[in-house]
């Protein structure tokens, strides 16, 4: 693997975590898909490629780009991730806004965190999140993330806690039969 967090299978460059960057590791390769191993774990599974290709995955960079944010308008991984359709329209408009009303270095950590969500939440809750973020002026994260979760409790009914439960409701016991039981055993 070399210093960007690459593969080279078959001529070929596939992306891992940059935190993997330098290390040696496997590679599974199917007719159609080949897979990044460290032992018996699944670091990366990407599509075949070409010789001479390179595939890369956006979200394998971010730790790299939190740290450094002012190298995501330039990175090769973004233009991919445009060119595939994984940062959408809200994603640019999201990012646009918070480079406005933050300044380019903490607008971008502010979007770089948002990308983070995508490894714990569905991408269209996270673009509803941004949705509704924008729509309410806000550009944190974590507001993202709570209305991203809200986003998919959209369709679910909520239940106040005691009420709902009379399914399960019984009527008291009572002993107005157990003398009855008594007799018919003497």
């Amino acid at each position: 693997m070399d210093r960007k967090a690459r593969v080279s299978v078959r001529g070929a460059f596939y992306s891992v975590p940059a935190r993997y960057s330098g290390r040696r590791l496997d590679a599974r390769i199917g007719a159609e898909s080949v897979e990044v191993l460290d032992g018996p774990r699944v670091l990366a599974h990407h599509p075949r490629s070409q010789k001479g290709q390179e595939n890369l995955v956006l979200d394998h960079y971010l730790e790299v780009l939190a740290i450094k944010p002012g190298a995501l308008p330039g990175a090769t991984a973004l233009s991919r991730a445009r060119a595939g359709g994984a940062f959408s329209e809200v994603h640019e408009r999201f990012w646009a806004e918070a480079r406005r009303r933050l300044g380019d270095r903490d607008g971008t950590r502010a979007l770089i965190e948002v990308l983070l969500l995508h490894r714990t939440m569905a991408a269209r809750a996270v673009i509803a999140g941004m949705e509704a973020a924008l729509a309410t002026g806000s550009l944190s994260p974590a507001v993202v993330a709570i209305e991203g979760r809200r986003s998919g409790e959209a369709n679910q009914v909520a239940v106040p806690i005691g009420q709902g439960l009379a399914r399960f409701d019984r009527p008291k016991p009572t002993t107005a039969h157990y003398d009855q039981l008594l007799e018919g055993s003497r």
